[in-house]
């Protein structure tokens, strides 16, 4: 007779000493949103008190009380227009530097002496804060800013 091996019908045992090298199943580790959370929140609260909502560089533009100026205030009125070919001071071409000198002037005998900057269609709005801007440097207080408006027959109004 053969001897035939004996075919077993569960799971193999396993050798002594081996169980305790195979780590147990691990369970799935939870996480938590409460840190996550915690960080997002102080970085908003950084953030909020980092940051200055003032505009520090900001020109302040009252509106005028009338609509028409008379013709006193007229005459007084430096008017300054923005154009895409350069400034002009009173209708004649002039520099900033030359517009700023004649400000200065006028500043020196009148210190509420009214400033019009009239920006022309198409002219970037940078242009016109620039002037804005060393205006009051200069020391204006009394400007204004209108749209130049074009009459039919190509004059200008203020």
């Amino acid at each position: 007779m053969s001897r035939r091996p004996a075919v077993s019908s569960g799971p193999m045992p396993s050798p002594p000493g081996l169980d305790s090298l195979v780590a147990p199943p691990r369970r799935r580790a939870l996480v938590s949103l409460t840190p996550l959370i915690d960080v997002v929140f102080i970085l908003l609260v950084f953030f909020m008190l980092a940051s200055s909502f003032m505009d520090w560089r900001s020109i302040s533009m009252d509106s005028p009380a009338q609509s028409r100026a008379t013709r006193d205030e007229s005459a007084t009125t430096l008017v300054i227009d923005v154009r895409r070919e350069g400034l002009r001071l009173d209708g004649s071409p002039a520099t900033l530097d030359t517009i700023l000198a004649a400000v200065a002037e006028g500043l020196a005998l009148d210190p509420e002496q009214r400033v019009l900057v009239r920006p022309a269609m198409g002219v970037l709005l940078q242009e016109a804060v620039v002037v804005l801007d060393r205006l009051a440097a200069l020391g204006v207080t009394n400007m204004a800013l209108r749209r130049r408006v074009e009459r039919q027959g190509g004059a200008d109004a203020l």
